[in-house]
């Protein structure tokens, strides 16, 4: 029998006063969710895949989790190896009690109470029996991954996606009646790796079949990736993502760039420098490509991606071997965003930020490119990846709030991969309550929960369904 465990995961958890506690439950926790970035699988969403175990909609392929596990001295094998799935739970079970005061231990508890209404306390102790509650509640239609979706009320979804991409899955969805609106979202990183010659030369096969076009010259590429973009236009995309070191700035002509691309197609070394004015040509055309499409453009800077090299070999990327990066920022990112802007083609743009180090930058650069048509137009975005936690989201909301306008946040997504995350909204909606209720019982901000209120509803809602132009 599993027991509650009242004094933790509570209706006023992480609200510490009586403001915070009526902005929360009145005007943030009955809005819908709006989820317009994440890495769910929509071949999972679009055969409303149901999960046989604990392991497999908890830990397959969580990062964080891993991280910690290691951290806590757990052998590869019951992370990322051949390990069987209960023996891998309950070695994560082993690993939470040492994540006190880490974002993981909040998510845990969340995530139990809200899908399995388990607020029981996760370790060695209650492992199995917390994985037999769990896994029964899995078998049943509430916790398919339709299901959760509809559980969570998560109006809108995008998910991301490969211009290579067949998007057969959501063709199925588009032809659905799933309540929540399932979008492709338009990622085309792999455009940009010519400093991996064999990688890139195999994805422009791929590109070339999907768009039925033979890529031979740079404009090819370009050709095929307009194609492509129309394509997921019609199946309701409204976003691009991009994941960068730093946004490149332009310093190589079109047909400098062309020359990179054609070495890089041929097998050939590319140099630094080389990349980096051929990604910026590039990167560019699709920035001008995305305001004529009307798409919001979403550049997530500064990770620091696979850097044990011991770790890359042995299981590949994204097994959580990654940093924050301390890349310069912002010469770059403003000499890009003005080239845009200067010929009028600056579409929507969400900046995200992973080192707290350039809040301000990011921050003041957003207000750099508001043109006075569209409310908010370029987003200083929330906080994501190792800054997706309480501490590092008031700092995002402390930094937008002074330098920007709080009340035209578009709001948090998941960026998550796991069916597991949508308590992260939650998350997020109680520290931005939480904050602002401390902002009102100190008088710093008016005690009208009217006004306020208003602007946590745009924040966890209202803003980000504008905003985005969403087809209905």
């Amino acid at each position: 029998m599993i027991v509650s465990s009242p004094t933790f995961i509570h209706d006023d958890f992480l609200l510490a006063s009586r403001s915070a506690r009526r902005l929360y439950h009145d005007f943030a926790a009955a809005e819908p969710i709006i989820d317009y970035h994440c890495h769910l699988s929509s071949a999972d969403i679009a055969t409303d895949r149901r999960f046989r175990n604990l392991f497999e909609i908890w830990l397959e392929g969580d990062h964080y989790k891993w991280r910690a596990m290691r951290a806590n001295g757990v052998p590869e094998r019951l992370c990322t190896g051949d390990a069987a799935p209960l023996e891998k739970f309950r070695a994560w079970a082993a690993t939470v009690p040492h994540t006190v005061r880490n974002p993981l231990y909040h998510w845990t508890h969340l995530e139990l109470a809200r899908y399995f209404d388990i607020t029981e306390l996760l370790d060695e102790r209650t492992a199995d029996r917390i994985w037999a509650a769990a896994n029964e509640q899995l078998a049943t239609p509430r916790l398919s991954a339709q299901g959760i979706l509809d559980a969570f009320r998560v109006e809108t979804l995008c998910t991301t996606d490969d211009p290579a991409d067949g998007l057969a899955n959501h063709r199925a969805l588009s032809e659905g009646d799933l309540p929540t609106t399932v979008l492709p979202t338009f990622r085309p990183d792999a455009a940009l790796a010519v400093h991996r010659p064999a990688c890139f030369a195999a994805w422009i096969e791929r590109l070339s079949a999907a768009a039925g076009l033979d890529i031979r010259t740079l404009p090819d590429l370009f050709a095929a990736l307009e194609r492509r973009a129309n394509s997921f236009h019609a199946l309701g995309c409204r976003l691009s993502d991009h994941g960068l070191d730093a946004c490149p700035a332009p310093s190589l002509t079109a047909e400098e760039a062309a020359g990179v691309f054609a070495r890089a197609l041929a097998g050939e070394p590319v140099s630094a420098a080389e990349r980096a004015g051929y990604s910026a040509v590039v990167m560019l055309f699709l920035g001008r490509l995305y305001a004529r499409l009307g798409w919001t453009m979403q550049l997530h800077l500064g990770a620091l991606r696979d850097v044990n090299g011991r770790m890359f070999r042995m299981r590949g990327p994204d097994q959580g071997c990654d940093s924050i990066g301390d890349f310069p920022q912002a010469v770059s990112l403003a000499r890009y965003l003005d080239a845009l802007d200067g010929d009028g083609s600056l579409p929507r743009t969400i900046l995200y930020n992973l080192n707290p180090a350039d809040n301000y930058v990011f921050a003041t650069m957003a207000g750099n490119f508001q043109d006075g048509a569209i409310a908010g137009k370029v987003q200083f975005g929330s906080g994501w990846w190792f800054l997706d936690q309480r501490e590092a989201m008031e700092w995002q909301l402390n930094a937008l709030s002074n330098l920007g306008l709080l009340s035209r946040f578009v709001g948090m997504v998941t960026d998550s991969r796991s069916f597991m995350s949508y308590p992260r909204h939650e998350y997020f909606r109680r520290t931005l309550c939480n904050l602002l209720g401390r902002d009102m019982d100190r008088g710093e901000i008016p005690s009208d929960f009217e006004l306020v209120g208003r602007l946590v509803r745009g924040i966890c809602h209202d803003n980000a369904r504008a905003y985005f132009d969403f087809p209905r």
